[in-house]
């Protein structure tokens, strides 16, 4: 480990999940790889991505877990939601059904997920804002109601992306890292399904300079 780190190290699963077509899977690629696939298909089960942090001199590793929209791997998927805590959830702007199905992760979220989830909603795909079909304001709305976190992001350009991934985790890290929270963690860590055969792109990042170049993007 570098000097200046300090050895101890946390580990938090995160979850990506919403209806299927909504860009998942591109905005985990476009966070892990800076790589966006036009041409992707949809997720089948699960695919995964483990990035390692840097931020107040911590080492934050980072289990990024895409799981699939379609509604015939629901049992499956909410599976992996145990020992999650951070998540999200995922609609596309154009796409009032997908909108309309976030109602129903949220559900499998607080059912499945550890009670502390920090979740983020994210309106995805605002690059086709000429296509635009959920407003800003009713995604923004709704997380208010529900004491969610808020971004709007294009997997296609990358706007928003850091941002969005920079203050879930952030949030996670300031939830876990108080005095009361070092026993949360450790009953969340043995709770998690366990990580996938290939854990893909295990990178490190300063997550900081990260979400500065992303200033510009839609959130609150």
């Amino acid at each position: 480990m570098s000097s200046g780190f300090v050895a101890h190290d946390y580990q938090f699963k995160v979850i990506l999940c919403g209806d299927s077509d909504v860009g998942k899977s591109n905005i985990l690629g476009r966070f892990s790889r800076d790589e966006f696939n036009p041409s992707s298909k949809a997720t089948l089960a699960i695919e995964f991505s483990t990035k390692v942090i840097l931020h107040e001199g911590k080492r934050l590793t980072v289990h990024i877990w895409d799981t699939a929209g379609q509604e015939r791997f629901t049992a499956l998927t909410r599976n992996y939601f145990r020992g999650a805590v951070g998540a999200l959830i995922v609609y596309d702007i154009t796409s009032v059904e997908s909108f309309n199905s976030v109602p129903r992760w949220l559900s499998l979220l607080r059912s499945h997920a550890h009670p502390a989830t920090v979740v983020c909603l994210v309106g995805n795909k605002i690059d086709l804002e000429a296509n635009r079909k959920v407003p800003t304001q009713s995604g923004s709305d709704f997380a208010k109601a529900h004491g969610l976190l808020f971004h709007e992001t294009s997997a296609c350009t990358g706007v928003g992306i850091n941002l969005t991934f920079h203050q879930l985790i952030v949030s996670i890290y300031n939830a876990v890292s108080q005095p009361a929270g070092g026993a949360q963690t450790a009953d969340v860590e043995q709770e998690q399904a366990p990580l996938p055969a290939q854990a893909a792109n295990n990178t490190t990042v300063n997550i900081t300079e990260q979400a500065d170049e992303d200033s510009d993007a839609c959130g609150c």
